[in-house]
């Protein structure tokens, strides 16, 4: 949906399964048709693609979506490229990281999504494309001058697109618990020492073939962050310090993911029992813990939090697990919606990004305990669901 000129609202597509070219096609004729009958029936409606690298391997991926989008009304502003691989129905964890920016796979699907997003934007327009902030610290803490180099290469192919299509598309790093950059702050300061540098726009303009002057200019317009809340509320960052941060910088928010966290405010028995049933085998719930310190301390996935038991007594937790906007969920669980609530704020008073995207992934491994206390008195259709996060948020932006 637009929600002013040249804003578009949708969702990630990433909730549906997308590993083939086919499950692709069906997501779009399927949920994503409904929707727009249900949101915009005469208006276009903006989509957030997400395709693995297998349906991006399709012999004519291109020419297929863009006769769907002509035939559908849908528009094209944004792509999830972070998950290259499968993403629904088998174990992601740790997985979802690879490969990294060190990589030159991770390199080739980028720039593929990119050639493929240019295809479906009109002239003139930006689209943007979320990815892997780095990858997995633990792999990848020891190279960021590779990654450096690899996202300069990307950024001297999208400088070499535009010039070639007339369609700006933007890289947006989003930074993650467990992953080179964590937080905002790691953002800033990766961009800060490898990214926004003079050496950083010498080597574009090489790369490139413009002049360093054009090279600096180009290098914010094609490398910025996709601001994701749930991620940012998960390690207790302060919504307008983070934005204030970026803007100092010079670091431009190309999307911004609305999505909320699940939160406990003071861990006992009762929430360890509650928190159990979030435990899945298919993804990544990293917590940051607020101790009665004041500090903070991680932990890679929820059963090795639990496993602390009442040593964690008293703590607040914050769970990188995304819960649809709406949820009001039952004491002691809540959800990081007034983090939300608070980017939202700021972004109607001065926008943050043109590119706004829902992304509540975790339908299909939210607990059914969940439902008749927090959502809908009962199982809910994922359709229904992602129909009344839309509304929820196209009303907080109007």
């Amino acid at each position: 949906m637009m929600v002013r000129p040249d804003e578009w609202l949708g969702y990630c597509l990433n909730v549906h399964p997308t590993q083939s070219f086919a499950e692709v096609r069906a997501a779009l004729l399927g949920p994503v048709r409904e929707l727009k009958r249900r949101l915009a029936p005469d208006r276009p409606f903006g989509v957030g693609l997400r395709m693995s690298a297998e349906a991006l391997a399709h012999p004519d991926a291109a020419g297929e979506i863009k006769a769907i989008f002509a035939a559908e009304g849908f528009a094209a502003y944004t792509m999830n490229g972070f998950p290259y691989g499968r993403f629904h129905g088998a174990p992601v964890k740790e997985a979802v990281y690879e490969p990294d920016w060190s990589s030159r796979a991770r390199l080739n699907y980028s720039l593929g999504l990119a050639e493929l997003m240019a295809a479906l934007v009109p002239e003139g327009a930006m689209a943007t494309i979320s990815t892997v902030p780095g990858g997995y610290a633990e792999r990848v803490g020891h190279k960021p001058e590779e990654i450096a180099e690899v996202l300069l290469r990307a950024a001297a192919h999208l400088v070499r697109l535009e010039r070639r299509t007339g369609r700006r598309i933007a890289l947006a790093v989003e930074p993650e618990p467990s992953c080179l950059m964590e937080t905002v702050a790691d953002a800033v300061a990766f961009f800060r020492a490898h990214l926004l540098t003079d050496g950083a726009a010498r080597r574009l303009a090489a790369l490139a073939d413009i002049s360093p002057a054009e090279a600096a200019q180009a290098l914010p317009r094609h490398l910025g962050l996709c601001l994701d809340v749930c991620h940012m509320a998960v390690g207790f960052e302060d919504a307008g310090e983070a934005v204030a941060a970026l803007r100092a910088a010079g670091i431009a928010i190309h999307k911004l993911q609305l999505s909320a966290a699940l939160r406990i405010d003071h861990m006992d028995a009762r929430s360890r029992s509650r928190l159990a049933a979030f435990q899945d085998e298919i993804y990544l719930h990293q917590v940051v813990a607020r101790t009665a310190d004041g500090g903070l301390r991680s932990h890679l996935d929820l059963p090795q939090a639990l496993a602390l038991g009442e040593a964690s007594d008293g703590e607040a937790w914050h769970i990188h697990f995304h819960v649809p906007l709406f949820a009001d969920l039952a004491p002691p669980l809540g959800s990081t919606r007034d983090v939300l609530e608070q980017v939202l704020a700021l972004h109607r008073a001065e926008p943050l990004s043109s590119h706004l995207e829902v992304e509540t992934y975790t339908w299909d491994v939210l607990p059914p305990e969940v439902h008749p206390e927090g959502i809908a008195g009962g199982p809910i259709d994922i359709i229904d669901g992602i129909e009344r996060e839309l509304r929820w948020a196209h009303r907080q932006l109007s």
